[in-house]
């Protein structure tokens, strides 16, 4: 079975999310027994960052920033998409903490709605979100 890590190499709508993964060196964390989460961001929303482009986090200057972001969207912890649940607050890899919630039948993480759920990897799960967390 592949990797959380391979899994989201391979998504076509995950390869800057997957770039980045690369770029931070975060790829032998994901590769550990876990398990975890990957919450990604589709690359249109990744393309859409408001603060500084994505394209300039992948400089080898921002990479602790980069490192940061991506962490945002790492849990430590096997979640599937039956787990969250309205108002449940998760804390990320780098110790952040967003909050769930359920409206009209569609499941948001600070605000990003998940789009595609439960692809399941042998250390993890991967759900694609359709934007960044607000």
């Amino acid at each position: 079975m592949a990797t959380i890590l391979q899994i989201a190499l391979s998504d076509k709508h995950l390869t800057l999310f997957a770039k980045g993964l690369k770029t931070a060196g975060l790829e032998s964390k994901l590769a550990e027994t876990g398990p975890f989460t990957i919450l990604g961001p589709v690359n249109l929303a990744l393309g859409r960052l408001s603060a500084v482009s994505y394209d300039e986090l992948l400089e080898p200057a921002n990479r602790d920033r980069l490192i940061n972001l991506l962490s945002d969207y790492i849990i430590v912890g096997k979640k599937m998409f039956h787990d969250f649940r309205n108002d449940q607050k998760i804390s990320m890899l780098n110790g952040r903490e967003v909050t769930v919630s359920v409206k009209n039948g569609n499941t948001l993480v600070d605000g990003a709605q998940i789009l595609a759920h439960d692809k399941q990897g042998s250390n993890g799960v991967v759900h694609v979100l359709a934007n960044t967390f607000q």
